[in-house]
């Protein structure tokens, strides 16, 4: 049993391997037709159609879905399809990256002859730099690998682990070269935890909140209505329209513990006039920062310093945001 553990771990060990030497051996791949791809694809107006068969095509997937997501309009043709009607999807002012490990398979050479007579600008992402693929492109990129993770060297890992790899550094580059911030990135991802910390305000949030006010005066029993009913764990202590200060239920807490009367407790008394605050078109993360380095589970929110209302700990986390 111990024998076959082993020979697993080592295995997999030597599968990373294989896969991180074939992604590193790829730095010498990077020349001056890698930049001349990232140039046509950021001046095209149009989109790039990525296509590829087998294993090849899953890649060309995930490429196309990295592209979109970060501002380059992309789009899939599977190599089988194009043949059978989907070339239809090619319009002419289109870039065209083709994805194959040998650069000879049957429907690659059916394929790139129709491509060019459309005259679309061919990239070849192509692990044989002297296959049919490579001769008949505009542009390679080089994605060679030495050998395959499998032990056969038959099953598509290394390869399609670099073309994978290639894709991403194209990808990064046209990012960077679109000067793609991440205001744009949250346009593009609105859904789930990523895109709420990228666009979600603290108004947001706070907007759907009950405004718990109490003033100065106010005995401790209004206080203490007020913190429950509004059922945030606080109350702001409002005076002439302006915050003066914040009453938490630890507050209250505290003081039961150092006072023995309560009957002529206001308000005023047991106040923190300096609670910790933040702006409403502050991103919700931000107030989840302040909530974590402060170790409290409110925020008073406000608007040039106008009482707004109060951000807690747990809408925060009621919208991913941790």
């Amino acid at each position: 049993m111990n024998k076959s553990i082993d020979k697993i771990i080592e295995l997999a060990k030597s599968t990373l391997k294989i896969e991180a030497d074939a992604i590193y051996n790829l730095q010498n791949y990077i020349n001056t037709d890698f930049v001349s791809c990232v140039q046509l694809i950021y001046n095209s107006k149009g989109r790039v159609v990525v296509t590829g068969i087998g294993k090849s095509a899953i890649i060309a997937q995930k490429i196309v879905a990295t592209f979109n997501s970060t501002g380059t309009p992309s789009i899939f043709m599977h190599a089988a399809d194009a043949i059978h009607g989907d070339l239809g999807t090619i319009q002419n002012e289109d870039v065209v990256i083709c994805i194959s490990k040998s650069g000879n398979t049957p429907e690659i050479k059916v394929l790139v002859p129709l491509l060019k007579i459309g005259g679309n600008k061919l990239i070849a992402l192509v692990g044989n730099i002297n296959s049919y693929l490579a001769q008949q492109a505009d542009y390679i990129l080089n994605s060679t690998v030495e050998k395959e993770a499998c032990p056969n060297n038959l099953a598509p890992t290394s390869s399609t682990t670099a073309q994978l790899a290639m894709g991403d550094a194209l990808a990064v580059c046209l990012l960077d070269y679109r000067g793609f911030t991440s205001k744009d990135f949250a346009k593009y991802h609105p859904g789930g935890a990523l895109g709420k910390k990228l666009y979600l305000k603290v108004s947001d949030i706070s907007s759907h909140n009950q405004k718990p006010i109490v003033k100065p005066q106010d005995s401790l029993k209004s206080v203490i209505m007020e913190i429950s009913s509004k059922r945030l764990g606080a109350t702001a202590v409002i005076e002439n329209n302006k915050l003066v200060g914040v009453i938490t239920d630890g507050d209250l807490r505290r003081m039961l513990e150092k006072v023995d009367s309560i009957d002529s407790i206001k308000a005023s008394d047991i106040m923190n006039k300096n609670p910790k605050q933040i702006e409403a078109d502050e991103l919700a993360v931000n107030a989840m920062r302040l909530l974590e380095q402060y170790s409290i589970t409110q925020l008073v929110v406000t608007n040039k310093g106008k009482y707004q209302g109060f951000v807690h700990l747990h809408d925060l986390l009621k919208e991913g945001i941790i």
